[in-house]
């Protein structure tokens, strides 16, 4: 974590300082073990991604995955996303946000603990630079229906399909979709582009 993670404060964070170089920055919000993190950060080389999970698990696991492939252009926050991005992400910086396979709290009365949620996308998008994307993934119908929805209402987005888009060639297929796949559910992924 000293080499590749970013210390917790509650001031803005320089991300060129934090990579040693300028280029788009991606945030990925809930990485898991990592796996699809490292993927496309490898394969996108010109952009630097910051990945931001709680679980102490995922993030050793990623360390690992950076640390083995020389990965350069990836680094690791260990926090709530909410407060890295009120206090660490500076407004209108970012070219891109990844969410995928967020807990879909499937019970009604859970909804509520969802992470995308009408104010929580307005943060979101208060740190995405003009013409910068937010993509989201899920395997569960009803959840991509209330992300399609929130992020339609959300005046400072556009849609970049009609509805659900196709899943974007940099996605590779991740151990959540997979495992939904084999049950039987459907993927949807959502890109929108803020205005």
């Amino acid at each position: 974590m000293p080499r590749y993670g970013a210390p917790i404060k509650p001031q803005l964070l320089d991300l060129n300082e934090l990579f040693g170089r300028s280029a788009p920055k991606i945030l990925e919000i809930g990485f898991g073990m990592g796996a699809t993190t490292a993927t496309i950060a490898v394969n996108r080389p010109e952009f630097d991604f910051l990945g931001l999970e709680v679980h102490t698990p995922g993030v050793g696991s990623l360390l690992k995955l950076i640390e083995e492939g020389g990965i350069t252009n990836l680094r690791i926050i260990q926090h709530d996303a909410v407060e890295v991005l009120q206090q660490m992400i500076a407004p209108d910086t970012l070219a891109g946000v990844h969410i995928f396979f967020p807990d879909p709290w499937p019970k009604k009365r859970h909804h509520k603990r969802r992470l995308i949620q009408p104010e929580f996308v307005k943060l979101l998008i208060s740190r995405i630079a003009p013409g910068g994307y937010v993509h989201l993934a899920t395997d569960w119908e009803e959840y991509a229906e209330q992300m399609l929805a929130v992020l339609s209402a959300e005046e400072g987005l556009a849609n970049t399909t009609n509805g659900y888009a196709p899943c974007p060639d940099y996605r590779p297929q991740t151990k959540f979709e997979t495992r939904g796949l084999k049950l039987g559910h459907g993927v949807w992924d959502l890109v929108f582009r803020k205005r």
